[in-house]
């Protein structure tokens, strides 16, 4: 995948700050897309810090946001 348009997000709300990925939105999106999980930022600050990207870990701790 290619990002012509390449933007780094200075508010990324990802924690993994030594990610390579950092910032860069679709660049992370493929690659936790490949891995079968969602990007950090899917998640809420509390439980995006268990750096549990899967979907059914999104799923369990989803329930009752709206």
């Amino acid at each position: 995948m290619s990002c012509e348009n390449r933007r780094i997000a200075i508010d990324c709300p990802c924690t993994y700050l030594s990610c390579s990925r950092h910032g860069c939105c679709c660049e992370c999106v493929e690659y936790h897309r490949r891995s079968g999980e969602l990007p950090g930022c899917y998640f809420t600050k509390e439980t995006e810090r268990d750096y549990d990207r899967s979907i059914e870990h999104y799923l369990r701790t989803s329930r009752g946001m709206s």
